[in-house]
């Protein structure tokens, strides 16, 4: 480890964490990384490996051109991220999303993170606040902070501790799946960048078909399920939209469900094509060896044994088989615009800094995207140079922006990214000179927001590399 630059203490190895450690090795500081998991389990990871996916293994949409989030992919990778390095090796069949092997992917980030010179992994619970000699510390404890840690800096804030639940998605066996009723198909046919999964080409997932009467059923199925109960300090907590549970989405109408996960636009059963499905449930490839299929959007609070008698009721898997069956967990996260600067230092302590979900950031990506601007921005505070916020026309100058200032801090909630977090851009023209209309506007306006961050984004870039080198 290199002896004339004193430490960086980063706490928690999710993806927030392993993206910080990363970014602060790479720039030649030292690293002491704290991850509490096995000597502190908690209620939602399986194991003690870095950058644990305990929800979804997707990262969303890969599309850099269309699509917020996979333009944050796109700057990712140009900063140097871990995750997207470790996305690109464990990557699996999903169509248009970048969706991977969870345990290929944690394993690469663990051997990675584990055997950097410039990296300490200490296993072990930091139960309060750090020590005052840590003078540059990234809090990276996610949305499961240790309740210990967690009352610590709830006193030096002095804010309520804000929360909301995140709920689980079961993952089924393959070969319990009846394929004489289901089928593989991605919608409109789409070729994704995870190679091809089982089906072929543009068939990366499973598909249930579901007529009006299944639907139904299932729908009141849900409704009537025994579900989770809450412990009564936890009763007034809300969820999250992004990741609501299928049984509350369900609640909230009928219709609802075929127009969010369950909708069956796009797709064509070839065991009866000339019949369109009132709904499809998706099932997407969890793992590189195609054995373990996730239900896509279907997070759940219902008890266990009501998720196999539920679950089994869908056309396709009244057999299934569960490798993990769904749940529910409480997620903590601060009043960033209020407590945080633009450098995600704590204005109550500036040696704390923070980063990844206990900002407010929701999502995998967000997540890792935060730690890498912890990251950068505590290696520039360790070896004296200015921190340079990346601009606001970028997903991370924009994401940056909303958790530092942009947001009203009244209201404030778990937020993904999205071109509404962007400064407005200019409409493009056409051919004739005259701006885009119609059809074509909402296509047109994306890619001048994405061609615009990734140019603004190079700019960023080019004053780090000059300093590194």
């Amino acid at each position: 480890m290199t002896e004339s630059i004193k430490p960086v203490h980063v706490i928690g190895a999710g993806m927030a964490g392993s993206e910080a450690t990363w970014a602060l090795a790479q720039a030649g500081v030292p690293v002491v990384l704290h991850e509490m998991r096995p000597v502190v389990k908690t209620d939602a990871h399986e194991t003690d490996g870095f950058a644990e996916m305990v929800c979804s293994n997707s990262f969303r949409s890969d599309d850099p051109e269309q699509n917020a989030v996979g333009l944050l992919h796109e700057e990712m990778r140009r900063t140097g991220s871990l995750m997207m390095e470790a996305a690109e090796q464990a990557k699996v069949p999903a169509g248009g999303a970048l969706a991977v092997d969870r345990d290929i992917f944690s394993g690469f980030i663990t051997e990675r993170l584990s055997n950097h010179p410039r990296v300490a992994v200490e296993r072990g619970e930091v139960d309060g606040l750090p020590p005052e000699d840590w003078d540059n510390v990234i809090i990276a404890t996610g949305p499961l902070t240790s309740a210990k840690l967690g009352t610590a800096i709830g006193e030096l804030t002095g804010d309520d501790e804000l929360a909301f639940f995140d709920a689980i998605a079961p993952i089924v066996y393959k070969e319990t799946i009846d394929m004489s009723v289901c089928w593989y198909q991605s919608r409109y046919d789409r070729v994704g960048s995870g190679g091809e999964g089982a089906g072929g080409a543009g068939k990366d997932y499973i598909n249930c078909p579901l007529d009006k009467e299944q639907y139904e059923t299932f729908i009141r199925a849900l409704i009537e399920s025994e579900k989770t109960e809450f412990k009564e300090w936890e009763k007034s907590t809300p969820y999250f939209n992004g990741c609501l549970p299928i049984e509350v989405m369900a609640e909230r109408g009928v219709e609802t469900l075929r127009y969010g996960p369950m909708k069956p636009v796009g797709l064509t059963n070839p065991h009866n094509p000339d019949v369109k499905p009132y709904a499809v449930i998706q099932l997407r490839q969890d793992n590189k060896l195609g054995t373990l299929y996730n239900l896509v959007g279907f997070q759940t609070k219902m008890k266990h044994g009501e998720q196999k008698r539920v679950f089994r009721t869908i056309p396709g898997l009244e057999k299934a088989e569960f490798a993990r069956l769904g749940g529910l967990h409480r997620n903590t996260f601060l009043n960033s615009p209020t407590l945080l600067d633009h450098a995600m230092r704590l204005k109550a302590q500036p040696r704390l800094r923070f980063a990844g979900q206990i900002t407010g950031v929701e999502g995998y990506v967000e997540s890792g995207a935060m730690g890498i601007l912890a990251g950068r921005f505590a290696a520039a505070e360790r070896l004296g140079r200015d921190i340079l916020p990346p601009p606001r026309t970028t997903a991370l100058g924009a994401l940056l922006a909303h958790i530092t200032g942009d947001a009203e801090a009244s209201t404030f909630q778990p937020m993904n990214v999205n071109f509404g977090l962007f400064p407005e851009v200019e409409i493009p023209k056409d051919e004739n000179g005259k701006r885009v209309r119609g059809k074509a506007k909402g296509p047109a306006k994306k890619r001048a927001h994405t061609s615009r961050a990734l140019a603004d984004l190079e700019s960023w870039l080019k004053p780090h590399a000059e300093a590194a080198e």
